[in-house]
């Protein structure tokens, strides 16, 4: 006989293993289709769901899509801190172009800007919010907007538009256009 005491584990909507069956079917059908074609009962069918848990999680596609690209790049992970400015740019630039020259993450940015709309996305809010953390860092004379405009953004916009590009990308050529370009201005 089961412990009545212990709590009963919920098995759907926000589990674990629920999350992690709907972002690899929206993966797998953005993959396939392109973001432009996902809809909700498609992902609830492909994850084996009921699409209402995916509905009351996310409201609609293009939401769920914009949190999933967020997911993809986890603002909560660590980001390059040895004490040397250029080089924890050059790699968090690195790690930005390794992780979009994946299509899929590709395709889930794309799907994530479109379903943000004339919105900031989530993945450009958290962005911009590590770049603001390396512009605050000792030593550094370049503003978060600098390491948008001169890093990230010609990442994202490879990422985007010609993301066949993304692994000839050097960062560290954007990093040395920024920092000499901040030292010369500051």
């Amino acid at each position: 006989m089961a412990d009545e005491s212990l709590p009963r584990r919920r098995t759907g909507g926000r589990s674990a293993v629920v999350l992690a069956s709907i972002r690899k079917a929206v993966e797998e059908l953005i993959a396939e289709r392109g973001s432009d074609a996902i809809t909700v009962p498609m992902v609830a069918e492909r994850a084996g769901v009921n699409h209402s848990s995916i509905y009351r999680r996310w409201g609609d596609a293009r939401t769920m899509i914009n949190d999933l690209a967020t997911y993809r790049l986890d603002p909560d992970r660590g980001l390059p801190d040895t004490g040397d400015l250029r080089a924890d740019l050059a790699a968090w630039g690195q790690e930005m172009v390794s992780h979009y020259s994946v299509p899929v993450n590709a395709a889930l940015l794309r799907g994530g800007a479109a379903a943000a709309g004339e919105s900031e996305s989530d993945c450009l809010r958290d962005r911009r919010a590590e770049a603001a953390g390396f512009a605050a860092r000792p030593g550094s004379t370049c503003t978060g907007d600098d390491v948008i405009d001169h890093l990230v953004a010609p990442i994202i916009y490879r990422a985007i538009f010609l993301p066949w590009t993304l692994p000839d990308v050097d960062p560290r050529v954007y990093v040395d256009e920024l920092c000499d370009r901040s030292d010369r201005s500051g």
